[in-house]
């Protein structure tokens, strides 16, 4: 604020201190008036501009694997509406073509009055009506693919991915949407990561599409499992068809996975996290606070089972902070029209595997030798496949769209490689150079944590190629020029040099088929720094 003092009144003392006290004190009323007036003003036009999307979702045809969603519009000023159907869906990197699954599109006024359609394209419909006067927008979509990038439906259960489901208006991706489910009879529960609508049973709001297309839905019969808290936060495992299994003994199993995860970032930016059971194998999708993942009891019955699904929880619960919140540039925000192609799918993918196996061990559920065969698995299995001296680490996951997540498939096949398969051994090599470079005082863990405080909670957007190896070597004190090779060309990986830091060595025999098999053995004579390295890397 500025205020003009005239000379005379300077001169005046008492009396003209009381004039400016009464002067400013009008002006500051006057302020208040006028904030007040802009602010409601600011909110009149807002609600009589605020559009609304509403959707309800049934499945009166299920056993034929359809859903139905009508979706009601309102206060739109414009004469058309263009909805788009996306062509993916965020966590699985591939052109799902969804506007291929929807039928009986039609549109009307409130009155029963059709509207006229107009198809612009695969996945693009323009509707004209009359502006600000409110539509009713009808579809089916055929779901019967049992997929986790899918959606499904049947006489038993639903699942829906929003992206296959729901259009947006094509340029306002940031308005709110609102979500009912109306579940078939003799389905009793309805797990989603939208928020829940106070007071009103089965439905749910969005504050944007990014944020309803990262919260697949389930319904059906469902069984909830005794939750657990970890920093008093709740966490809850919902599924269908889960099986029987010692119940209790697997939730204080995950438990102990999301206890090691959370230690490695120090920080829960969730209200609440679910781990939804979609059915056995069907893959498995990263979201903000909630996983749908592939799961049946039948896979803990054995030693070997219960520590891939231990994995494989690990992998999908980490990856809401790795990719989802400490995230590549490019993945975020979306554009659900194309390609969102990044060189950093092995950071988001690859480090995910990585600390998968680092994560369960450090939670104490599965031994050292355990731990070891699970990366002398990945290093058989990009050992013995040629495409490692076609294709980098980096050009893999950019090339995912095209190739797949494991690689080209067919004739091509031995001209690629799995991110997934590569991206953790190079993990390995970078926590060892780091921790060699330090003097064990620093570790792949300090690089996740300073990009998730420094890029997400303080900067709020992702990191580049360039910035991720600046925070590597921050770390080490020291250039990783050498080791980003391993990154960005096919050169070979030195794996003794790096995990002799730890005092490991890899070994190999050649079977009758000129196959590779490669294990990780402990030397006898180790010396000081190389077992502190080894005791660290294995607990924390």
């Amino acid at each position: 604020m500025i205020f003009v003092f005239r000379k005379k009144e300077i001169s005046c003392g008492r009396i003209i201190l009381t004039r400016y006290t009464m002067q400013r004190t009008t002006y500051l009323f006057s302020r208040v008036i006028l904030i007040l007036i802009i602010i409601i003003s600011s909110v009149a036009v807002f609600s009589q501009q605020q559009t609304d999307l509403n959707y309800t979702v049934s499945a009166p045809r299920a056993s034929s694997h359809y859903f139905h969603v009508e979706l009601f519009c309102s206060h739109w000023n414009s004469d058309t509406v263009e909805f788009k159907m996306p062509k993916w869906t965020p966590g699985y990197y591939q052109i799902m073509d969804f506007a291929k699954e929807v039928e009986n599109l039609k549109a009307a006024s409130t009155n029963g009055n059709a509207l006229p359609i107009l198809s612009m394209n695969g996945n693009t419909w323009r509707i004209v009506h009359k502006s600000n006067q409110p539509f009713v927008v009808s579809y089916d979509v055929k779901a019967e693919k049992k997929f986790v990038a899918n959606s499904y439906v049947d006489s038993t259960h639903g699942y829906i991915i929003p992206g296959n489901l729901f259009l947006y208006v094509n340029g306002h991706i940031n308005i709110p949407v609102f979500v009912k489910i109306i579940p078939a009879p003799g389905w009793n529960k309805i797990v989603t990561g939208l928020e829940t609508i106070h007071d009103r049973a089965n439905e749910f709001y969005a504050p944007d599409f990014d944020i309803l297309y990262d919260s697949p839905i389930l319904e059906g019969k469902l069984e909830e499992l005794p939750s657990f808290t970890v920093n008093q936060i709740e966490h809850r495992f919902i599924g269908f068809d889960i099986g029987e299994f010692e119940k209790q003994q697997f939730m204080d199993d995950l438990k102990k996975v999301v206890e090691a995860a959370v230690s490695i970032i120090g920080d829960i930016p969730y209200k609440q996290y679910t781990f939804i059971g979609i059915g056995p194998g069907r893959g498995g999708i990263e979201h903000l606070n909630n996983t749908t993942v592939s799961f049946s009891g039948k896979d803990l019955n054995s030693a070997a089972g219960k520590s891939k699904m231990m994995n494989f929880l690990a992998h999908e619960y980490f990856h809401h902070y790795n990719v989802k919140r400490i995230r590549p540039f490019e993945l975020g925000p979306f554009d659900y029209d194309r390609e969102n192609r990044t060189n950093l799918l092995w950071v988001s993918e690859g480090l995910s595997v990585y600390y998968e196996y680092m994560i369960v061990k450090r939670a104490g559920l599965v031994d050292e030798q355990t731990l070891f065969g699970d990366f002398e698995h990945d290093m058989n299995a990009i050992e013995n496949n040629p495409g490692r001296q076609y294709q980098s680490l980096a050009q893999a996951g950019y090339e995912t769209w095209s190739d797949g997540p494991f690689g080209k498939q067919g004739a091509d096949a031995n001209k690629s490689i799995s991110y997934y398969e590569k991206g953790p051994l190079i993990g390995l090599i970078f926590d060892f150079a780091i921790r060699h470079a330090t003097q064990n005082k620093k570790s792949l863990d300090d690089v996740m944590r300073f990009l998730y405080w420094e890029y997400y909670k303080k900067k709020n957007r992702g990191f580049t190629d360039a910035e991720f190896q600046q925070a590597c070597e921050t770390v080490a004190g020291i250039s990783l020029n050498d080791e980003f090779e391993y990154v960005y060309t096919t050169k070979e990986p030195d794996y003794n040099k790096y995990l002799g830091y730890a005092g490991l060595a890899i070994t190999f025999d050649v079977d009758s088929n000129g196959k590779k098999k490669f294990s990780i053995k402990k030397p006898e004579k180790t010396d000081e720094l190389q077992n502190a390295i080894l005791q660290a890397w294995l607990t924390k």
